[in-house]
């Protein structure tokens, strides 16, 4: 079937405003080139873009460009089947999420978008509500306007101020160019280069007091990987023992046992990996170590060495007794 002219431009309009959500600016002639149009083209579509409500704004010269601003209305969204669903779902857990302030708003857009839904994709989600249990955590709550200020500073590359309580709960103010959001599962991390220490810092959201855009714009310095850099952060820094303990297995093969939050995994020449992790309590390394299954060689520190040893006697002592007095057949521990 033939395209009209009518539907050539609506299709090309859903793709200049794709484009204009994905970058937050955009120069005219790169639309051009992207719409296969000529950059007059884009300049009439951006138009009508206009006329529909959608606020775009334009600057002149030859490095004019364009760019969707945030609008006082929001303008009619169009939604395949795949993404209505999935926006779904994203309210619904959303609903229940630890993002203080959304919760309501989530439950309210969700009875607007549910009555808008074909029963065809009403269906489907009233077989997945009914099929899905919540299960509370104890993740740390949020709030969800401290959060957007925060992903809105990482994306135009905008310094901010705020004060962070750190573990103890030592206070201090920090000033940092803002990289990356990293969501655990559990709690929400911010990335960010501190300007006073020079280095790049990881800072739980939950501590962060009010941040506050300065308005100064930067260039970013070469970034760290942030999911990496957070793993590694969460995983061993706040700690009073890390460890080092080589596992006789590839990284892959063990990798369900030890989430990135708790430990990092690193493949080694010989088949074998190194796995970094961290604890207050020594006992617990050991509990993890043993239900990893796999046999392992603690690099250090030495204490975790000895308590192994330990907990091995410990296991030994109780394998050998079978009851009161008994001592299973073949073991040679006599008991005390």
């Amino acid at each position: 079937m033939s395209h009209t002219p009518a539907l050539d431009t609506s299709a090309r309009l859903l793709k200049l405003l794709s484009l204009l959500w994905s970058r937050r600016d955009w120069p005219g002639a790169e639309l051009a080139a992207r719409l296969g149009v000529t950059r007059r083209t884009v300049r009439r579509d951006v138009e009508r873009l206009r006329l529909l409500g959608y606020p775009v704004s334009a600057t002149s010269g030859v490095a004019g460009g364009y760019r969707l601003e945030a609008g006082a209305t929001l303008p009619p969204l169009l939604l395949d089947d795949e993404e209505a669903v999935a926006v779904a779902i994203g309210l619904r857990l959303a609903a229940g999420a630890a993002v203080t302030g959304l919760e309501e708003t989530s439950v309210r857009a969700l009875a607007k978008l549910e009555q808008l839904l074909p029963a065809r994709l009403r269906h489907r989600l009233t077989a997945l509500h009914a099929a899905t249990v919540h299960l509370p955590g104890r993740a740390a709550a949020v709030d969800s306007a401290a959060l957007s200020t925060l992903a809105g500073a990482c994306r135009d590359r905008e310094r901010l101020r705020f004060a962070y309580r750190d573990a103890s709960g030592v206070p201090s103010d920090r000033t940092v160019e803002p990289y990356r959001l990293v969501h655990t599962g559990q709690r929400w991390y911010l990335v960010a280069l501190d300007l006073v220490r020079d280095d790049w810092r990881t800072f739980r959201v939950d501590r962060i007091g009010t941040p506050r855009p300065t308005g100064a714009r930067f260039t970013p310095r070469e970034p760290p990987d942030a999911a990496a850099f957070v793993a590694a952060s969460v995983s061993t820094g706040p700690y009073a023992f890390t460890a080092r303990v080589r596992l006789a297995a590839p990284a892959d093969t063990v990798a369900g046992h030890v989430p990135p939050t708790v430990g990092v995994l690193e493949d080694l020449t010989d088949g074998t990996c190194l796995l970094t992790t961290g604890s207050d309590s020594l006992d617990a390394l050991v509990a993890h170590l043993i239900l990893i299954g796999v046999e392992f060689e603690v690099l250090d520190p030495p204490e975790l060495a000895d308590r192994v040893r330990a907990t091995a006697e410990r296991l030994t002592r109780a394998a050998c007794l079978t009851g009161p007095g008994a001592v299973a057949e073949g073991c040679t521990y006599k008991g005390q």
